[in-house]
């Protein structure tokens, strides 16, 4: 594409400002492009840790209040942003965004593209799945697994020829340090020997944790020298806590809130649980298996997709409490499987799932709608 003084300029849209997944894609492909072929802003409409996360990372960031559906303040001053910026792309992520930055992009005359990153129950109301219909016509739309590409096509009636998937990706992880780890175990209180199970994602009901707590009483009787961490704050915290008390679990399960670092957290684990309900591509999972931990998740999303069951992880059934205890213990009682598959699960996000794949399949995909606007082409 571009470069020096000549790059362009992206604007990114978020529905949410986070802490979760798909703001962690956000940040990571903003910052990535910033240092490569392009200039991004990131534009939200409500502060809060996207805003800050980009802002660590030196990514420009414009929070543009959106006040009820149609806000015609909000286009005005999205437009003047698009001007003042001289912005050649818009990329706008989940539906909110997809829908006002689609909208802004037809106003400004510039290409677009929207990630759809999960379910959402965007497709419940008709005029929603009419609005994708029609952006899917007129922008190009990504999907980030190929279970949510069939989910949209089926749900939405979106045909394949408009949708693209691109997965999500992770930095290639950087070893924690002996030293490190025993500092992370005595912060903890983890005396030698402790098994440690961890969950990292936000305390929703859609993560399932409900279910990995009334798994946790059978995993405890095989292995009683198992710890839970649950890293993550939600809703459902106060919930959940009650569920293992209830359980006589309590002392046994660490409730850590949110982290910024979660990568020394993911150095003490034995094994990384993912109960969801529901996902698009989990980075937690992601992350989990480029930092060489064997993984047990639900067979739901695009988890299928990353986790190789028998060879990098195992899979089970969703509100399964019983199948999720079972594949626990099984991988406990097992120190050549956790190695095997901890090692197998980073070879394989290293192959299909680093992050520099994402950055050039989006700079691709930029390129071929920039391209076609400087030649003139038909976009659609």
């Amino acid at each position: 594409m571009t470069s020096g003084s000549e790059k362009r300029t992206v604007l990114f849209l978020s529905t949410s400002s986070g802490p979760g997944g798909a703001e962690r894609v956000i940040s990571t492909l903003a910052a990535s492009l910033n240092q490569d072929s392009m200039r991004v802003v990131v534009g939200l409409f409500r502060p809060g840790w996207l805003q800050a996360e980009c802002e660590r990372l030196l990514v420009k960031t414009r929070v543009i209040p959106l006040e009820g559906p149609l806000h015609l303040r909000w286009f005005v001053e999205c437009l003047r942003l698009v001007h003042r910026e001289n912005i050649s792309l818009i990329h706008a992520h989940e539906f909110s965004a997809i829908l006002y930055g689609w909208l802004v992009s037809r106003l400004a005359g510039v290409p677009f593209v929207g990630t759809i990153h999960g379910k959402n129950y965007f497709w419940e109301k008709m005029r929603r799945r009419v609005a994708y219909r029609l952006i899917a016509r007129t922008g190009r739309l990504v999907a980030v697994s190929e279970d949510l590409k069939r989910f949209i096509m089926d749900k939405v009636g979106i045909p394949a020829s408009q949708l693209q998937v691109i997965y999500n990706g992770v930095k290639v992880v950087i070893p924690v340090s002996d030293a490190e780890i025993e500092r992370v175990r005595a912060e903890l209180g983890l005396a030698p020997g402790v098994l440690v199970i961890a969950a990292v994602g936000s305390l929703y009901s859609v993560k399932g944790h409900r279910y990995l707590l009334d798994a946790m009483p059978a995993v405890l009787k095989r292995h009683p020298n198992s710890v839970l961490l649950m890293v993550g704050r939600g809703d459902l915290e106060v919930s959940l806590k009650e569920q293992a008390k209830r359980l006589g679990i309590e002392d046994r399960v660490r409730f850590l809130g949110m982290r910024q670092d979660v990568p020394r957290f993911l150095a003490v684990m034995d094994v990384f649980v993912l109960p969801s309900l529901s996902e698009g591509l989990s980075m937690a999972l992601l992350e989990a298996m480029a930092s060489g931990k064997p993984v047990v998740a639900t067979r739901v999303g695009g988890n299928p997709e990353l986790v190789n069951h028998g060879r990098t992880g195992l899979l089970v059934n969703s509100e399964d409490a019983q199948d999720l205890a079972e594949s626990l213990i099984k991988i406990l009682s097992d120190r050549v499987m956790l190695h095997e598959f901890g090692r197998a699960g980073a070879d394989r996000v290293l192959r299909h799932f680093i992050i520099d794949q994402m950055v050039r399949q989006y700079q691709d995909l930029y390129g071929d709608l920039l391209g076609s606007m400087k030649h003139g082409e038909n976009l659609n």
